[in-house]
């Protein structure tokens, strides 16, 4: 293992000697003297002071004797400031607001308070309280306090800035209004807008606009947001449209987005109408191009040659790289090396591309240019790495490092007030609050800061600060950071008693959320495996496990328990296969049913390669790649990647004892090159 050694503690006389032979030296040991760790006992009244304090009142003051020297204190008068927001005064908040500037509560306070007055419509006391920089809402509160007062708009100072975007919060309504009615939204700049919505796919923006259009343009800016909101109801009434400039705009727009949806019935509505319209070159140039690439991401018959017929000025490079997978999906291995070769010098770099170019030599017979290929990829700690090296039958190439002690450095962390009150909000279960502090704490530090920052953040089991910080250059390599073994949350146990790999737990932890346990995706998922409440129930259910509901999925423990008992049902269904799995762990069992359907003949790296969804296609790389980093992190060497990559329809079988693994080294390299070669894992998005 690479573990970080704890930091060596430094005795008074080798302060004083820093202190005489180094300026930096003096400076830090002017920094060092800091509060010590509170303790256990602060820690509880805290907590109980703060949840006092969300409720309002004074209450929570007589809970917190005794913490006013405690760094989080002035968190719990904000707590009770913000609840009681409707009945304050001004004179309350501007006391705070005096004696903690700059802290992320007063400004969280003075953002709640400036809306409630605004609420009030009390704008003497808003524009005395408001900062410029506060957001669109705010920024508009502004505005219509100056309009309360008497105050006109200026649109090039006032408005332009905001008209250019695409949509705007509802606290905007009311200076839109009084902007209409001084006249500045002239026909010019309503079009203006709504082109800049429709490029954004924002129909509500265009809806707000068009009682503004004169009668004549009305019905046309229905047409746009008709196309963005029900595309096939748009084209099924398209061809009794006027030829007009517009009415082609909302055509263009309706093709393309139901292209995304039903490219065969785009394709239909797009035989009838383009002898109606007149469009542009550019125009049929963005429905053609959508027409190629969602007929190729159903892989359909026709759709390599549509890829191929591009004009060149509207190739991209998700069109070149789906001309590929299609090629793939058809193992037309000349085409496949044609449509690489097609692409641009810096897209053929992507390590995918180096390991598919390389398969396409070794099937057209040229073995030896293959090799070197795959020997330049299989240098390279990623998905298509570790996949080279297992054609090569050489071990897998891992070059750790380990953070050097740099004791000066870490205790002037250790007396920067915010970093502080980052650690122990995190300590005291508050972590998003603990990522603010943490940012603003370190938004101008440099790399070496941020590592030992991250180093310090490890020891007190908050892993993703890792994560997110180490995630360039030579900070790849410091895998004990960025790959945590954090057992006490229970994944190794709890991964065998659901009967599956540990170092696959590990790795779908690390890709579902970055070690953040707090994490709630759009879709509701929560939680270190990113359980939505309703799965996790049924789960729960079945395996006989206590369920507490939805909040529970944010305790560590309970979420890994439900977690590694749900990946063993995907497992299940999927003879076992972790990487299969992994796939319907991401984009749902159905949906990887339907792609074996159509392609359940591919080996596993041609399967993965043809996953329609790029998020499930980056998703199971990452999670493979990521269980061999665990793999060797557990236990020194890795099952090879390709052996976890078992054949569809192949069943799965855990390792034991007796199965092969693979040897890590650390290549020889010039210094220069080692950060590319150590680019590795890409981070996870929470």
């Amino acid at each position: 293992m690479f573990v970080v050694a704890p930091p060596r503690r430094i005795s008074f006389s080798r302060l004083l000697l820093a202190r005489l032979f180094s300026v930096t030296g003096c400076l830090l040991i002017a920094t060092i003297v800091h509060a010590a760790e509170p303790s256990a006992g602060q820690r509880a009244a805290f907590k109980q002071a703060y949840a006092a304090a969300q409720q309002g009142g004074d209450g929570w003051r007589s809970l917190a004797d005794g913490l006013h020297d405690y760094p989080l204190y002035p968190y719990l008068q904000a707590a009770a400031l913000e609840h009681d927001i409707r009945q304050i005064d001004r004179a309350a908040v501007e006391s705070y607001l005096k004696q903690y500037p700059g802290w992320i509560p007063a400004d969280d306070l003075r953002h709640a308070f400036l809306l409630e007055l605004a609420r009030r419509q009390d704008w003497n006391n808003f524009l005395a309280m408001y900062q410029p920089g506060l957001g669109d809402a705010l920024g508009c509160d502004a505005l219509q306090a100056r309009l309360a007062g008497g105050g006109t708009l200026d649109f090039d100072k006032d408005l332009a800035s905001l008209w250019a975007k695409p949509n705007l919060p509802d606290a905007c309504d009311a200076v839109l209004d009084a902007a209409h009615d001084q006249g500045l939204l002239t026909n010019a700049r309503l079009w203006t807008r709504i082109d800049r919505a429709a490029d954004a796919g924002r129909p509500d923006t265009i809806a707000k606009l068009v009682g503004w259009l004169p009668e004549d343009d009305r019905a046309t800016a229905q047409r746009l947001v008709l196309a963005l909101r029900d595309p096939a109801g748009a084209l099924a009434t398209a061809a009794d449209w006027p030829d007009t400039s517009r009415n082609r705009q909302a055509a263009t727009l309706a093709l393309t987005r139901l292209a995304r949806r039903q490219s065969a019935s785009a394709d239909t509505a797009w035989q009838q109408l383009q002898s109606h319209f007149s469009f542009s070159e550019r125009q049929r140039g963005q429905i053609l191009y959508a027409l190629a690439l969602f007929h190729a991401t159903d892989f359909d018959d026709g759709a390599l040659a549509r890829l191929i017929a591009l004009p060149a000025a509207m190739q991209t490079d998700v069109s070149r790289e789906w001309r590929v997978r299609v090629a793939l999906a058809r193992q037309n291995w000349t085409e496949v090396l044609q449509a690489i070769e097609a692409m641009p010098a810096s897209q053929q770099q992507d390590g995918e591309w180096q390991y598919f170019h390389a398969r396409a030599l070794t099937a057209l017979g040229r073995g030896d240019e293959a090799r070197r290929q795959l020997i330049a990829e299989a240098g390279k700690s990623t998905f298509y790495g570790f996949l080279a090296a297992d054609k090569l039958g050489q071990p897998y190439a891992i070059c750790p490092l380990t953070l050097a002690d740099n004791p000066q450095r870490e205790q002037a962390l250790l007396a920067n007030p915010a970093l502080l009150r980052a650690f122990e909000l995190y300590a005291v279960g508050l972590p998003k609050l603990a990522r603010r502090e943490w940012a603003r704490a370190l938004q101008d530090a440099d790399q070496t800061t941020l590592q030992i920052a991250s180093d310090l953040a490890h020891r007190r089991g908050w892993y993703d600060r890792a994560v997110f910080a180490l995630s360039s250059g030579d900070a790849l390599r410091l895998y004990n950071l960025r790959f945590p073994l954090a057992n006490q949350d229970g994944v190794v146990p709890q991964a065998r008693q659901a009967g599956i790999e540990p170092v696959w737990a590990y790795g779908i932890v690390r890709a579902e959320s970055a070690w953040m346990d707090d994490a709630r995706s759009g879709a509701d998922a929560r939680g270190l495996m990113q359980l939505v409440p309703a799965t996790a129930a049924l789960v729960a259910k079945r395996n006989g496990l206590d369920w507490g509901g939805g909040d529970t999925l944010y305790d560590p423990a309970t979420n890994i328990a439900l977690g590694t008992r749900y990946l063993a049902q995907m497992a299940e269904r999927f003879n076992g296969s972790p990487w299969l799995a992994s796939a319907a762990y991401n984009a749902g069992p159905n949906r990887v049913d339907q792609w074996l359907a159509a392609r359940g003949t591919l080996t596993p790296d041609l399967f993965v390669a043809t996953i329609p969804f790029k998020e499930t296609r980056e998703y199971v790389a990452r999670v493979m790649a990521f269980s061999v980093i665990y793999d060797w992190r557990l236990h020194g060497s890795a099952v090879p990647l390709t052996t976890r990559m078992n054949a569809i329809g192949q069943p799965y079988g855990l390792p034991n004892a007796s199965t092969v693994r693979r040897a890590v080294s650390c290549p020889a390299v010039e210094p220069a090159s080692v950060p590319a070669a150590a680019s590795s894992i890409s981070n996870a998005s929470p």
